[in-house]
Protein backbone atom coordinates (compact mmCIF):
# COMPACT_ATOMS: atom_id res chain seq x y z
CA UNK A 1 0.00 0.00 0.00
CA UNK A 2 1.38 3.39 -0.94
CA UNK A 3 1.84 6.10 1.62
CA UNK A 4 -0.88 8.79 1.19
CA UNK A 5 1.74 11.35 0.10
CA UNK A 6 2.69 9.19 -2.90
CA UNK A 7 -0.80 8.60 -4.25
CA UNK A 8 -1.52 9.96 -7.69
CA UNK A 9 -3.61 13.12 -8.11
CA UNK A 10 -6.87 13.13 -10.03
CA UNK A 11 -5.56 13.50 -13.61
CA UNK A 12 -7.04 12.73 -17.01
CA UNK A 13 -4.62 11.24 -19.51
CA UNK A 14 -4.62 9.97 -23.07
CA UNK A 15 -2.80 6.77 -22.15
CA UNK A 16 -5.24 6.01 -19.37
CA UNK A 17 -8.16 6.77 -21.69
CA UNK A 18 -6.84 4.30 -24.23
CA UNK A 19 -6.37 1.67 -21.55
CA UNK A 20 -9.89 2.24 -20.27
CA UNK A 21 -11.31 1.88 -23.77
CA UNK A 22 -9.76 -1.58 -23.98
CA UNK A 23 -11.00 -2.58 -20.54
CA UNK A 24 -14.54 -1.31 -20.60
CA UNK A 25 -17.26 -3.24 -22.37
CA UNK A 26 -20.48 -1.76 -23.79
CA UNK A 27 -21.99 -1.36 -20.32
CA UNK A 28 -18.92 0.35 -18.86
CA UNK A 29 -17.77 -2.79 -17.04
CA UNK A 30 -14.56 -4.75 -17.48
CA UNK A 31 -14.30 -7.47 -20.11
CA UNK A 32 -14.49 -11.08 -18.99
CA UNK A 33 -11.25 -12.43 -17.57
CA UNK A 34 -9.72 -9.03 -16.85
CA UNK A 35 -8.88 -8.15 -13.26
CA UNK A 36 -10.10 -4.55 -13.53
CA UNK A 37 -13.66 -4.31 -12.22
CA UNK A 38 -16.07 -1.60 -11.17
CA UNK A 39 -16.62 -1.26 -7.44
CA UNK A 40 -18.60 1.19 -5.32
CA UNK A 41 -16.34 3.68 -3.51
CA UNK A 42 -18.97 6.08 -2.09
CA UNK A 43 -22.74 6.11 -1.82
CA UNK A 44 -25.67 7.84 -0.14
CA UNK A 45 -29.20 6.53 0.20
CA UNK A 46 -31.79 8.73 -1.57
CA UNK A 47 -35.15 9.74 -0.09
CA UNK A 48 -38.15 11.86 -0.93
CA UNK A 49 -38.08 15.62 -0.47
CA UNK A 50 -38.86 17.32 2.81
CA UNK A 51 -39.64 20.95 3.44
CA UNK A 52 -37.56 23.92 2.27
CA UNK A 53 -35.10 23.71 -0.60
CA UNK A 54 -35.56 19.98 -1.19
CA UNK A 55 -39.28 20.55 -1.63
CA UNK A 56 -38.99 23.52 -4.00
CA UNK A 57 -36.07 22.11 -5.98
CA UNK A 58 -33.67 23.93 -8.31
CA UNK A 59 -33.83 25.87 -11.60
CA UNK A 60 -30.90 27.36 -13.57
CA UNK A 61 -28.63 26.53 -10.64
CA UNK A 62 -25.42 24.64 -9.96
CA UNK A 63 -24.98 22.37 -6.92
CA UNK A 64 -21.43 21.55 -5.79
CA UNK A 65 -21.12 18.54 -3.47
CA UNK A 66 -18.14 16.95 -1.73
CA UNK A 67 -17.85 13.19 -1.20
CA UNK A 68 -15.19 11.08 0.50
CA UNK A 69 -13.98 7.96 -1.29
CA UNK A 70 -13.15 4.63 0.25
CA UNK A 71 -11.30 2.48 -2.31
CA UNK A 72 -9.45 4.20 -5.16
CA UNK A 73 -9.20 3.35 -8.83
CA UNK A 74 -8.07 4.25 -12.35
CA UNK A 75 -11.42 5.59 -13.58
CA UNK A 76 -14.65 6.93 -12.12
CA UNK A 77 -18.33 7.28 -12.86
CA UNK A 78 -21.13 8.88 -10.86
CA UNK A 79 -24.71 7.84 -10.20
CA UNK A 80 -27.60 10.29 -10.13
CA UNK A 81 -31.07 9.52 -8.83
CA UNK A 82 -34.54 10.91 -9.49
CA UNK A 83 -36.12 8.00 -7.63
CA UNK A 84 -38.50 10.16 -5.60
CA UNK A 85 -39.05 12.98 -8.12
CA UNK A 86 -42.48 14.07 -9.30
CA UNK A 87 -41.30 14.65 -12.88
CA UNK A 88 -38.26 14.43 -15.12
CA UNK A 89 -35.01 16.11 -14.02
CA UNK A 90 -32.57 17.51 -16.60
CA UNK A 91 -28.84 17.53 -15.92
CA UNK A 92 -27.36 20.17 -18.22
CA UNK A 93 -23.70 19.76 -17.29
CA UNK A 94 -21.64 17.90 -14.70
CA UNK A 95 -18.00 17.83 -13.63
CA UNK A 96 -15.72 15.93 -11.28
CA UNK A 97 -12.79 17.65 -9.57
CA UNK A 98 -10.57 17.70 -6.50
CA UNK A 99 -10.92 20.36 -3.81
CA UNK A 100 -8.31 23.10 -3.54
CA UNK A 101 -6.97 22.52 -0.03
CA UNK A 102 -4.89 25.70 -0.24
CA UNK A 103 -7.99 27.89 -0.14
CA UNK A 104 -10.26 28.35 2.88
CA UNK A 105 -13.40 28.03 0.76
CA UNK A 106 -14.60 24.44 0.51
CA UNK A 107 -16.28 25.43 -2.74
CA UNK A 108 -13.01 25.94 -4.62
CA UNK A 109 -11.44 23.20 -6.74
CA UNK A 110 -8.04 22.69 -8.36
CA UNK A 111 -8.33 24.12 -11.89
CA UNK A 112 -6.26 21.36 -13.51
CA UNK A 113 -8.41 18.68 -11.92
CA UNK A 114 -11.76 19.72 -13.41
CA UNK A 115 -12.97 16.91 -15.68
CA UNK A 116 -16.15 16.95 -17.78
CA UNK A 117 -18.60 14.13 -17.15
CA UNK A 118 -20.70 12.79 -20.01
CA UNK A 119 -23.79 10.63 -20.30
CA UNK A 120 -24.07 8.46 -23.41
CA UNK A 121 -21.41 10.73 -24.88
CA UNK A 122 -23.40 13.95 -24.24
CA UNK A 123 -22.71 16.63 -21.62
CA UNK A 124 -26.15 16.21 -20.06
CA UNK A 125 -29.10 13.89 -19.69
CA UNK A 126 -32.74 13.91 -18.63
CA UNK A 127 -33.58 11.50 -15.81
CA UNK A 128 -37.19 10.31 -16.03
CA UNK A 129 -39.45 10.34 -13.01
CA UNK A 130 -38.37 7.52 -10.71
CA UNK A 131 -35.24 6.85 -12.75
CA UNK A 132 -31.51 6.65 -12.12
CA UNK A 133 -28.57 7.25 -14.48
CA UNK A 134 -24.86 6.53 -14.49
CA UNK A 135 -22.24 8.69 -16.21
CA UNK A 136 -19.83 7.41 -18.81
CA UNK A 137 -16.50 6.12 -17.46
CA UNK A 138 -14.10 9.01 -16.85
CA UNK A 139 -10.39 8.14 -17.18
CA UNK A 140 -9.08 9.76 -14.00
CA UNK A 141 -6.99 8.37 -11.18
CA UNK A 142 -9.08 8.49 -8.01
CA UNK A 143 -7.05 8.25 -4.79
CA UNK A 144 -8.40 6.20 -1.93
CA UNK A 145 -9.72 8.02 1.15
CA UNK A 146 -9.84 11.32 -0.71
CA UNK A 147 -12.36 14.10 -1.28
CA UNK A 148 -13.97 14.51 -4.69
CA UNK A 149 -16.13 17.43 -5.80
CA UNK A 150 -19.15 16.70 -7.97
CA UNK A 151 -20.86 19.72 -9.57
CA UNK A 152 -24.14 19.43 -11.46
CA UNK A 153 -26.04 22.11 -13.37
CA UNK A 154 -29.84 21.98 -13.41
CA UNK A 155 -31.05 24.23 -16.24
CA UNK A 156 -34.81 23.82 -15.77
CA UNK A 157 -37.02 23.50 -12.71
CA UNK A 158 -36.55 20.10 -11.09
CA UNK A 159 -39.55 20.07 -8.79
CA UNK A 160 -39.06 18.27 -5.45
CA UNK A 161 -35.54 16.87 -5.22
CA UNK A 162 -34.42 13.35 -4.50
CA UNK A 163 -31.84 13.93 -1.79
CA UNK A 164 -29.95 12.67 1.25
CA UNK A 165 -30.93 14.84 4.18
CA UNK A 166 -28.14 14.52 6.78
CA UNK A 167 -24.90 14.45 4.83
CA UNK A 168 -22.63 15.76 7.63
CA UNK A 169 -20.94 17.46 4.71
CA UNK A 170 -21.54 20.95 3.37
CA UNK A 171 -22.97 21.35 -0.15
CA UNK A 172 -23.18 24.62 -2.07
CA UNK A 173 -25.47 26.05 -4.73
CA UNK A 174 -25.86 29.20 -6.79
CA UNK A 175 -27.23 30.66 -10.01
CA UNK A 176 -26.18 29.63 -13.51
CA UNK A 177 -23.82 26.98 -14.83
CA UNK A 178 -20.61 27.21 -12.81
CA UNK A 179 -19.77 23.51 -12.88
CA UNK A 180 -16.44 24.06 -14.67
CA UNK A 181 -15.34 27.12 -12.70
CA UNK A 182 -12.53 26.53 -10.18
CA UNK A 183 -13.86 29.16 -7.80
CA UNK A 184 -17.13 28.70 -6.00
CA UNK A 185 -17.56 32.40 -5.27
CA UNK A 186 -21.07 32.46 -6.76
CA UNK A 187 -22.19 29.39 -4.81
CA UNK A 188 -23.53 31.35 -1.88
CA UNK A 189 -26.19 28.92 -0.68
CA UNK A 190 -25.22 26.11 1.68
CA UNK A 191 -26.88 22.94 2.90
CA UNK A 192 -25.87 19.86 4.89
CA UNK A 193 -27.30 17.51 2.25
CA UNK A 194 -26.55 15.75 -1.03
CA UNK A 195 -28.99 16.34 -3.90
CA UNK A 196 -29.59 13.80 -6.71
CA UNK A 197 -26.11 12.28 -6.20
CA UNK A 198 -26.28 8.68 -4.98
CA UNK A 199 -22.98 7.03 -5.82
CA UNK A 200 -19.41 7.09 -7.11
CA UNK A 201 -17.89 3.97 -8.64
CA UNK A 202 -14.22 3.39 -9.46
CA UNK A 203 -12.42 0.96 -11.74
CA UNK A 204 -10.10 -1.08 -9.56
CA UNK A 205 -7.55 -3.79 -10.26
CA UNK A 206 -7.20 -4.81 -6.60
CA UNK A 207 -10.63 -4.53 -5.02
CA UNK A 208 -12.68 -7.70 -4.55
CA UNK A 209 -15.90 -5.68 -4.09
CA UNK A 210 -17.73 -3.56 -1.57
CA UNK A 211 -19.34 -3.88 1.83
CA UNK A 212 -22.69 -2.09 2.14
CA UNK A 213 -23.91 -0.83 5.52
CA UNK A 214 -27.71 -0.58 5.77
CA UNK A 215 -28.42 1.52 8.82
CA UNK A 216 -30.00 4.49 10.55
CA UNK A 217 -28.61 7.75 11.95
CA UNK A 218 -25.79 6.00 13.80
CA UNK A 219 -24.50 4.74 10.46
CA UNK A 220 -25.35 8.08 8.81
CA UNK A 221 -22.95 9.70 11.28
CA UNK A 222 -25.35 11.95 13.17
CA UNK A 223 -23.51 14.17 15.67
CA UNK A 224 -20.14 13.49 14.02
CA UNK A 225 -18.04 16.48 12.98
CA UNK A 226 -19.40 18.14 9.83
CA UNK A 227 -16.87 17.95 6.98
CA UNK A 228 -14.76 15.69 9.18
CA UNK A 229 -15.48 12.31 7.56
CA UNK A 230 -15.77 10.89 11.07
CA UNK A 231 -18.61 8.42 10.48
CA UNK A 232 -17.76 4.94 11.68
CA UNK A 233 -17.92 3.74 8.07
CA UNK A 234 -15.30 6.32 7.02
CA UNK A 235 -13.02 5.15 9.81
CA UNK A 236 -13.69 1.52 8.88
CA UNK A 237 -12.64 2.22 5.27
CA UNK A 238 -9.40 3.79 6.50
CA UNK A 239 -8.72 0.78 8.69
CA UNK A 240 -9.34 -1.65 5.84
CA UNK A 241 -7.12 0.27 3.45
CA UNK A 242 -4.28 0.32 5.95
CA UNK A 243 -3.82 -3.39 5.24
CA UNK A 244 -1.53 -4.86 2.57
CA UNK A 245 -3.67 -7.69 1.25
CA UNK A 246 -5.72 -7.41 -1.97
CA UNK A 247 -8.76 -8.16 0.19
CA UNK A 248 -8.13 -4.98 2.17
CA UNK A 249 -9.06 -2.90 -0.89
CA UNK A 250 -12.76 -3.20 -0.09
CA UNK A 251 -15.14 -0.37 -0.93
CA UNK A 252 -17.29 0.80 1.99
CA UNK A 253 -20.74 2.09 1.05
CA UNK A 254 -22.74 3.98 3.67
CA UNK A 255 -26.48 3.45 3.24
CA UNK A 256 -27.43 4.96 6.58
CA UNK A 257 -30.53 7.14 6.89
CA UNK A 258 -31.38 9.18 9.97
CA UNK A 259 -34.64 7.92 11.46
CA UNK A 260 -34.77 4.81 9.27
CA UNK A 261 -36.37 1.57 10.42
CA UNK A 262 -36.80 -2.08 9.56
CA UNK A 263 -40.55 -1.93 9.00
CA UNK A 264 -41.79 1.68 8.88
CA UNK A 265 -41.71 4.55 6.39
CA UNK A 266 -40.76 8.09 7.35
CA UNK A 267 -44.01 9.34 5.85
CA UNK A 268 -45.88 7.58 8.66
CA UNK A 269 -44.75 10.37 10.97
CA UNK A 270 -44.66 13.08 8.31
CA UNK A 271 -40.99 12.99 7.28
CA UNK A 272 -40.27 11.55 3.83
CA UNK A 273 -36.58 12.36 4.34
CA UNK A 274 -36.34 9.48 6.84
CA UNK A 275 -36.77 7.12 3.92
CA UNK A 276 -38.82 4.05 3.24
CA UNK A 277 -38.46 0.97 5.41
CA UNK A 278 -35.43 -1.28 5.20
CA UNK A 279 -37.28 -4.04 3.38
CA UNK A 280 -38.47 -1.57 0.74
CA UNK A 281 -34.98 -0.22 0.09
CA UNK A 282 -33.05 -3.49 0.19
CA UNK A 283 -32.96 -4.02 -3.58
CA UNK A 284 -32.02 -0.43 -4.48
CA UNK A 285 -29.73 0.45 -1.57
CA UNK A 286 -27.93 -2.87 -1.09
CA UNK A 287 -28.35 -5.53 -3.75
CA UNK A 288 -27.91 -3.18 -6.73
CA UNK A 289 -24.77 -1.48 -5.36
CA UNK A 290 -21.73 -1.87 -7.60
CA UNK A 291 -19.62 -4.82 -6.50
CA UNK A 292 -21.66 -5.50 -3.35
CA UNK A 293 -20.40 -8.63 -1.59
CA UNK A 294 -21.32 -8.15 2.08
CA UNK A 295 -24.18 -6.46 3.93
CA UNK A 296 -23.68 -5.05 7.42
CA UNK A 297 -27.18 -4.64 8.86
CA UNK A 298 -27.65 -2.09 11.64
CA UNK A 299 -31.35 -1.30 11.95
CA UNK A 300 -33.96 -1.58 14.72
CA UNK A 301 -33.35 1.22 17.18
CA UNK A 302 -35.92 3.51 15.54
CA UNK A 303 -38.54 0.78 15.33
CA UNK A 304 -38.15 0.72 19.11
CA UNK A 305 -37.62 4.34 20.12
CA UNK A 306 -39.89 6.07 17.59
CA UNK A 307 -42.64 3.52 17.01
CA UNK A 308 -42.55 1.27 20.07
CA UNK A 309 -42.83 -1.85 17.92
CA UNK A 310 -42.83 -5.29 19.54
CA UNK A 311 -39.72 -7.51 19.44
CA UNK A 312 -41.37 -10.12 17.20
CA UNK A 313 -42.17 -7.52 14.54
CA UNK A 314 -38.62 -6.18 14.51
CA UNK A 315 -37.05 -9.63 14.52
CA UNK A 316 -39.36 -10.77 11.72
CA UNK A 317 -38.28 -7.86 9.54
CA UNK A 318 -34.60 -8.45 10.27
CA UNK A 319 -34.97 -12.12 9.37
CA UNK A 320 -36.49 -11.16 6.02
CA UNK A 321 -33.66 -8.73 5.28
CA UNK A 322 -31.13 -11.41 6.17
CA UNK A 323 -32.82 -14.19 4.18
CA UNK A 324 -33.34 -12.12 1.03
CA UNK A 325 -29.77 -10.83 1.07
CA UNK A 326 -28.31 -14.30 1.51
CA UNK A 327 -30.52 -15.59 -1.29
CA UNK A 328 -28.98 -12.91 -3.52
CA UNK A 329 -25.53 -14.34 -2.74
CA UNK A 330 -24.22 -11.74 -0.28
CA UNK A 331 -22.80 -12.43 3.16
CA UNK A 332 -24.73 -10.79 6.02
CA UNK A 333 -23.18 -9.37 9.18
CA UNK A 334 -25.66 -8.08 11.77
CA UNK A 335 -25.23 -5.53 14.57
CA UNK A 336 -26.94 -5.55 17.93
CA UNK A 337 -29.11 -2.56 18.88
CA UNK A 338 -27.17 0.00 20.91
CA UNK A 339 -28.32 1.58 24.22
CA UNK A 340 -30.18 4.90 24.40
CA UNK A 341 -31.38 5.57 27.97
CA UNK A 342 -31.37 9.33 28.49
CA UNK A 343 -32.71 10.02 24.99
CA UNK A 344 -36.12 11.68 25.10
CA UNK A 345 -38.10 8.67 23.88
CA UNK A 346 -36.52 6.03 26.15
CA UNK A 347 -38.77 4.02 28.47
CA UNK A 348 -38.21 0.86 30.51
CA UNK A 349 -40.58 -1.02 28.19
CA UNK A 350 -38.56 0.00 25.13
CA UNK A 351 -35.41 -1.12 26.89
CA UNK A 352 -36.97 -4.56 27.34
CA UNK A 353 -37.67 -4.66 23.61
CA UNK A 354 -34.08 -3.73 22.82
CA UNK A 355 -32.77 -6.47 25.08
CA UNK A 356 -35.14 -9.03 23.53
CA UNK A 357 -34.01 -8.19 19.99
CA UNK A 358 -30.36 -8.41 21.01
CA UNK A 359 -30.91 -11.72 22.76
CA UNK A 360 -32.41 -13.15 19.57
CA UNK A 361 -29.46 -11.90 17.52
CA UNK A 362 -26.93 -13.38 19.91
CA UNK A 363 -28.62 -16.77 19.98
CA UNK A 364 -29.46 -17.19 16.28
CA UNK A 365 -26.09 -16.67 14.63
CA UNK A 366 -26.66 -19.57 12.26
CA UNK A 367 -29.00 -17.32 10.26
CA UNK A 368 -26.25 -14.88 9.25
CA UNK A 369 -22.52 -14.78 8.56
CA UNK A 370 -21.45 -12.90 11.67
CA UNK A 371 -22.43 -10.60 14.53
CA UNK A 372 -20.86 -7.28 15.54
CA UNK A 373 -21.98 -6.64 19.09
CA UNK A 374 -21.96 -2.84 19.12
CA UNK A 375 -24.20 -2.95 22.20
CA UNK A 376 -21.46 -4.73 24.15
CA UNK A 377 -18.91 -2.18 22.92
CA UNK A 378 -20.83 1.05 23.52
CA UNK A 379 -22.81 0.34 26.70
CA UNK A 380 -21.75 1.69 30.07
CA UNK A 381 -20.62 -1.33 32.15
CA UNK A 382 -22.15 0.29 35.26
CA UNK A 383 -25.42 1.18 33.50
CA UNK A 384 -25.87 -1.10 30.44
CA UNK A 385 -28.95 0.74 29.17
CA UNK A 386 -26.79 3.85 28.61
CA UNK A 387 -23.94 4.78 26.28
CA UNK A 388 -20.49 5.02 27.81
CA UNK A 389 -20.03 8.66 28.82
CA UNK A 390 -16.74 9.10 26.95
CA UNK A 391 -18.39 8.05 23.68
CA UNK A 392 -21.71 9.85 24.13
CA UNK A 393 -22.22 12.83 21.81
CA UNK A 394 -24.47 14.36 24.46
CA UNK A 395 -27.87 13.26 23.15
CA UNK A 396 -27.46 9.78 24.70
CA UNK A 397 -28.22 7.86 21.51
CA UNK A 398 -25.50 8.86 19.01
CA UNK A 399 -21.78 8.34 19.60
CA UNK A 400 -19.29 11.18 19.26
CA UNK A 401 -16.27 11.05 16.93
CA UNK A 402 -14.33 8.94 19.42
CA UNK A 403 -17.25 6.55 19.73
CA UNK A 404 -17.52 6.18 15.96
CA UNK A 405 -13.78 5.46 15.84
CA UNK A 406 -14.24 2.81 18.53
CA UNK A 407 -16.99 1.20 16.44
CA UNK A 408 -14.72 1.06 13.38
CA UNK A 409 -11.90 -0.44 15.43
CA UNK A 410 -14.26 -3.06 16.90
CA UNK A 411 -15.36 -4.64 13.60
CA UNK A 412 -13.52 -7.93 12.88
CA UNK A 413 -12.09 -7.26 9.41
CA UNK A 414 -12.18 -10.94 8.47
CA UNK A 415 -15.99 -10.74 8.57
CA UNK A 416 -16.21 -8.17 5.78
CA UNK A 417 -13.11 -8.53 3.59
Amino acid sequence: MKHPSTRRPLLAGAVLAATLALLAGPGGGATAGNKDTWVGSWSASPTGAGAGLSGTGFADQTIRMIVHTSVGGSAARIRLSNTFGTGAVTIGHATLARPDAATPALTDVLPASVAELTFNGAPGITIPKGGQVVSDPLPVAVPELSDLVVSIYLPVATGPATWHWTARQAAYYGAGDTTAEPTGATLTGTRNSWFFLSGVDVLSRRSPGSVVVLGDSITDGSQSTINGNARWTDRLAARLLAGNSPHSEVGVLNQGLAGNTVNRDGTEIGYAELGVNGLARLQRDVLSQTGAQTLVLMLGINDIQIHGDAPDKIIGGLRQLIAQTRTAGLDVVVSTVTPFEGFSSWTPAKEETRLAVNEWLRTHRAEFSGLVDFDELLRDPAAPSKLRAEWDSGDHIHPNDAGYQAMADFVPLWLIS
